[in-house]
């Protein structure tokens, strides 16, 4: 957490900022509202103490200001008179908070930490930012984040190739949530784990009174998904009889129940299919069928496994540490230098799944702040150079959270095209807007970003 202090008695700044230090939160100082205006300008806080009476910009000023122009950051207000009409001015303005002084600085820490959690708990139920749908910078990831971006707007069939492991799954959600369906289901089935007894009514549906022990109608997975997605994951294990029935659907656009009669029922359902099988082997050898693979195949989407995108690793992983710090409440969690290099000596033979596994792991049986490789199950690497040296190296830095993991890139793609913005937000596959928010930010000097 980081807060500015605005208050115009150096003494009263000075001993806040110090206890905020003692409690582990970041802050930095202003001396008056206009100092204080500046910073907000130039830095991003989490929250803001500012004092209510100031030469030049008062409080009430720059809260006013930032209510109307500035970020959105949480205000408490402080004042030694404690007259009501100030508070009641103070919380029109958007003051989340008023202490009198003198107070108790616990008091203040206690209220800085409730607007942390606060911010946390809305941070985490916001809806879903479809950018991070794809973590890690690699070329292959930035051209699979296009592919989606230009395939989901479209009715179109998509299959989605690679090892297993490497998130077929998660670009299915992704091209859902970004498609003019995202208001419809998400249907995902499995096709390799169902027996075959149960597969066809799991897809199909059937009437009353179509097998023993049929006594009610029962909605297929194709009906099932109307207005939606449905996911046929594992569609190269799918057993041949049923192939022709899929193909039939897909032609037709009409599924028939099991002891239905009819033309069918029109399906109105968005179909992306996934395998880890090398379908056109399996079309030569005759196990699948070839006018099914051309009616699944308009749109390829391939994944390649973790180890030929090594630049996605660290991503991931502090990706995966902030989600399962939180979700098993056991703390704040960094990886130590010498996990980071057992991270990259590692091979990731179980891709992105194998490397979520053991980032939980490693959250649960750390037995302090850092999760060594111990407790990811992973043999140690010798470690990378210390934080001070990083400038020498290709690397990302040791220990670090997504966001020191995206200053990095941010800095390597500025130092790769001699602080040329518009060349690096290309590079970074964002917009230049994008790119100036992250220099200001992460506070770098584009001309000389290291």
């Amino acid at each position: 957490m980081k807060v500015l202090i605005v208050d115009d008695e150096k003494n009263i700044r000075d001993s806040i900022a110090e206890y905020l230090r003692l409690e582990n939160i970041e802050s930095r100082t202003a001396e008056d509202g206009l100092a204080g205006k500046r910073l907000l300008e130039e830095d991003v806080f989490d929250a803001v103490v500012m004092d209510l009476r100031m030469p030049g910009m008062t409080g009430l000023e720059l809260l006013a200001w930032l209510a109307a122009e500035g970020p959105a950051v949480p205000a408490i207000m402080m004042s030694a008179y404690g007259e009501v009409r100030d508070a009641v001015g103070a919380m029109k303005l958007g003051a989340r908070d008023y202490l009198v002084k003198p107070f108790d600085p616990e008091e203040l820490v206690l209220r800085l930490l409730r607007i942390g959690e606060e911010t946390r708990l809305r941070r985490s139920s916001r809806p879903a930012d479809p950018d991070e749908d794809f973590l890690g910078e690699s070329p292959a990831m930035r051209k699979i984040r296009d592919l989606v971006g230009r395939v989901a707007a479209t009715p179109t069939t998509v299959l989605i190739t690679g090892e297993s492991g490497t998130g077929k799954e998660v670009v299915a959600q992704a091209i859902h949530r970004r498609s003019l369906r995202k208001s419809g289901p998400f249907v995902a089935i499995n096709l390799g784990g169902i027996p075959d007894s149960l597969l066809e009514s799991e897809l199909f549906g059937f009437e009353k009174g179509a097998f023993t022990g049929a006594d009610r109608r029962k909605e297929g997975l194709f009906e099932t998904a109307a207005g939606g997605t449905l996911f046929l994951d594992e569609i190269g294990d799918m057993p041949a009889h049923l192939q022709v029935k899929l193909l039939r659907v897909l032609q037709e656009k009409r599924v028939r129940r099991l002891g239905g009669a009819g033309a069918g029922i029109p399906i109105d359902a968005r179909i992306v299919a996934a395998t880890n099988r090398d379908l056109e082997t399996r079309v030569r050898e005759g196990r699948f069928r070839e006018d099914l693979f051309y009616r699944l195949n308009v749109i390829r989407i391939h994944i390649p496994p973790l180890r030929e995108r090594p630049e996605d690793v660290l991503p991931l992983a502090a990706f995966f540490v902030e989600k399962y710090a939180r979700e098993t409440a056991v703390g704040p969690r960094a990886l130590s230098p010498e996990a980071v290099a057992a991270l990259r000596a590692y091979r990731f033979p179980g891709n992105v799944r194998e490397l979520e596994n053991m980032i939980e792991r490693g959250c649960i049986l750390a037995e302090g702040r850092e999760i060594r490789p111990v407790d990811m199950g992973v043999a140690a690497s010798p470690p990378d150079p210390p934080a001070a040296d990083l400038a020498a190296v290709s690397g990302p830095p040791v220990g670090g959270t997504v966001k020191d993991l995206e200053r990095f890139a941010v800095v390597e793609a500025l130092k790769r095209r001699k602080g040329n913005r518009t060349l690096a937000a290309e590079d970074l596959g964002i917009s230049r807007r994008t790119l100036h928010n992250k220099i200001r930010e992460y506070r770098i000097d584009p001309d000389r970003p290291l």
